[in-house]
C-alpha cells in the first residue's frame, strides 16, 4: 500500500454561498469522498485533513448571537467541534462508498491537537480575521472587555484577528500511525489542528489561533512517512503569473522550480496558492516524494498524470 495525505479545502464542503446548510455540506462531502474512495480502491492508504474556516465562522456567529443567553465558545473548542462534525460527515460517506466498492476498511476521526511554540512571533502579531463583522463601536467594546485584537477588514466592518503560528508537533501522531497500520483510513488535523502550547511541565493548553491546514498536512505527511501530499482545492492546476495577461497553467514542476517561483513573489496569491506551494516545498524537502494540487473531481485523473499539477522532489 502507498501512503498519502489528502488535504481537502473548503470547496469540498461548501460549494458556494447558496449551499451552506448541513445537508448541503453532507452532499458536497459525499462527492469528494467518492474520489477519495476510488483512490483507496486503487491501493492507497490515506489520511484526510480538511479545512474548517466557514464552519468555525458559523459557530462563532451563533455564539455571538446567543452571548446574552449562553456562554461563548472559545476558538480552540470551535476547532475541536468542527473536527468531530466534519469527521462524522466524511466517515459516513466514505463507509457508504467502501460498501459500494467492496472495500473492507474502517474509517476513524482523530480529534487532533497541534503544538505551536509558545514563543512563536506570530502569537504576538495577530493577522487572521475570524468571526462576524462588527461596527467600530462593537469592536472597541470587545477589545476593551475581552482583550480581542481587532482590525478594519476591507471597508466591510471590523473583525477580530488571531495569530497564525507555525506547527511544530502533531500531538496524536502515534494514534494516527497505529490506526493506519491497523488498516483504517484516518481523518485528522482538521482545520490545521487544535492549536496548543506546552508549559514548563509539558502540559498543554489551547490558544486562540488558526494554524494553516496545508502546512500541518505537510508536517503530518512527513511524520507518517507518506510519499504523496495531495492538496484538493478549487483550481485544477497551478497557474504562474496568476491574474495577469501572462497567466499560464503548469502540469509539472520540480521542487527547485517551485522554490524559485515562490521566491519571485509574483506568481501565487497570499492566502490562496502561496501557502499551498510553501507547504509542498516543506513536505518535499523533509522527505516526501511528490505532491499534487488539483480539484476533488480530478483526483483519479491527477494520480494518473492526466490532470492537476504534480511537483516532484
Amino acid at each position: 500500500m502507498r501512503r498519502a495525505v489528502v488535504a481537502i479545502g473548503g470547496n469540498s464542503l461548501i460549494t458556494d454561498s447558496e449551499h451552506q446548510s448541513v445537508e448541503d455540506q453532507y452532499l458536497a462531502a459525499a462527492e469528494t469522498d467518492h474520489h477519495i474512495a476510488a483512490m483507496v480502491d486503487a491501493g492507497w492508504d490515506v489520511v484526510i485533513s480538511h479545512g474548517n474556516g466557514p464552519q468555525v465562522g458559523f459557530i462563532l456567529r451563533r455564539s455571538d448571537l446567543a452571548r446574552n443567553e449562553l456562554h461563548e465558545v472559545p476558538l480552540d473548542v470551535c476547532v475541536a467541534d468542527t473536527q468531530g462534525a466534519i469527521g462524522y460527515v466524511l466517515q459516513q460517506n466514505l463507509l457508504k462508498d467502501f460498501r459500494r466498492l467492496g472495500i473492507e476498511r474502517g474509517v476513524a476521526t482523530v480529534v487532533t491537537q497541534v503544538e505551536v511554540a509558545a514563543d512563536d512571533p506570530a502569537l504576538t502579531s495577530p493577522s487572521k480575521p475570524i468571526g462576524s463583522f462588527l461596527t467600530e463601536e462593537e469592536a472597541s467594546v470587545r477589545a476593551a472587555n475581552e482583550g480581542w485584537d481587532v482590525v478594519e477588514d476591507a471597508n466591510r466592518g471590523w473583525r477580530r484577528v488571531v495569530a497564525s503560528p507555525s506547527p511544530v508537533r502533531v500531538v496524536e501522531v502515534d494514534a494516527i500511525r497505529h490506526l493506519l497500520d491497523g488498516g483504517y483510513i484516518v481523518i485528522a488535523a482538521g482545520g490545521g489542528g487544535i492549536p496548543v502550547v506546552a508549559d514548563e511541565n509539558g502540559d498543554l493548553s489551547g490558544v486562540a489561533a488558526v494554524i494553516d491546514k496545508d502546512h500541518v498536512s505537510a508536517l503530518l505527511g512527513n511524520l507518517i512517512d507518506a510519499e504523496l501530499l495531495l492538496i484538493s482545492t478549487s483550481i485544477d492546476q497551478v497557474a504562474l503569473d496568476f491574474g495577469t495577461p501572462q497567466q499560464r497553467f503548469v502540469s509539472e514542476m520540480t521542487l527547485a522550480e517551485a522554490k524559485g517561483y515562490l521566491a519571485e513573489g509574483t506568481h501565487f496569491k497570499p492566502g490562496s496558492m502561496q501557502p499551498k506551494i510553501a507547504a509542498v516545498i516543506d513536505f518535499l524537502e523533509a522527505g516526501g516524494k511528490e505532491a499534487i494540487i488539483t480539484t476533488p473531481q480530478n483526483i483519479e485523473a491527477a494520480l494518473e498524470g492526466k490532470a492537476g499539477t504534480r511537483i516532484k522532489a
